[in-house]
């Protein structure tokens, strides 16, 4: 296991700060999920975690040591793409066993064994034989495959869900979190925009805008005790309620949040025929 820890992390582009400032933790065999909408800094944190993206200032530390310099292939991480970055030409396993013949110290047995280790798990050993482009909704599941034949401290997915229709996408979801159990002494980092992906998948969900950190908790914290409107209106399906102005001033607040599930709809201006007369509709 790892634990991450980010500290006053900043990326810039030339001119251009996607993330500013960030200070966080992921704590050892978490599944964590960075969530936001587009352009909100998410996927480039998760690069830079990875190594694929330089730190243009702040620490890095795996297991408390900073890695700002460390090589993505010393960090004992296993990264799954948005397009899965697959050999066409290699069959699954080929694809599967990659990683591990570019390594030194493994051999043919223990890289098989390894392989339909990893297939198994994942529900496709019976593919191992077919390309990529014969496997239609698994290829997901190859390339999340391929990253647990490594043998890694550390998932990194990257919207892996993005390209599948919505049937797939709630079945390969649903593997992924029996893979998170099954290998509960593997840290996990998950990217998505999907906020539904989040509250299903998540120990605890890092909500991000605007390359900063709107709120860290678990996804009952963040649907029940949002700290912004930000949070209370990107948590939660449907979309919480807002109602501002004179209403809200009558709650001394600014803005005041509804989920739906809060609203009841009563006859007689608001007030329940044979209920408790101070139950109202709305926002009571």
């Amino acid at each position: 296991m790892a634990s991450i820890e980010l500290r006053k992390i900043r990326k810039a582009f030339g001119a251009v700060e996607v993330i500013k400032g960030v200070d966080s933790e992921v704590r050892s065999g978490e599944f964590m999920v960075f969530v936001g909408p587009s352009g909100c800094g998410k996927s480039t944190l998760l690069r830079l975690i990875s190594g694929l993206e330089d730190i243009t200032s702040g620490e890095m530390l795996f297991d408390g040591k900073v890695v700002n310099a460390l090589a993505p292939s010393k960090r004992g991480i296993a990264m799954v793409f948005q397009s899965y970055a697959l050999y066409p030409h290699m069959s699954v396993y080929e694809n599967m066993a990659f990683g591990l013949t570019l390594e030194k110290g493994h051999d043919k047995e223990e890289i098989r064994q390894r392989v339909e280790k990893a297939a198994d798990m994942l529900q496709i050993r019976q593919y191992l034989d077919r390309l990529p482009k014969q496997l239609s909704g698994s290829a997901a599941a190859v390339a999340i495959g391929r990253a647990i034949t490594r043998d890694p401290k550390v998932f990194l997915f990257d919207e892996p869900l993005s390209n599948l229709d919505a049937a797939l996408r709630v079945a390969t979801r649903i593997e992924i979190a029996k893979l998170h159990e099954s290998m509960n002494n593997v840290t996990m980092i998950y990217v998505t925009h999907d906020q539904v992906e989040a509250m299903t998948l998540a120990d605890r969900i890092c909500v991000l805008r605007d390359g900063v950190i709107e709120q860290v908790g678990t996804p009952m914290e963040l649907y029940e005790k949002p700290n912004s409107v930000f949070v209370a209106g990107f948590i939660g399906s449907p979309k919480m309620n807002f109602i501002s102005g004179d209403k809200a001033a009558s709650f001394d607040a600014d803005t005041v949040g509804i989920r739906g599930e809060h609203i009841t709809i009563v006859p007689d201006n608001g007030t329940e025929r044979h209920g408790d007369p101070h139950r109202k509709s709305g926002c009571g």
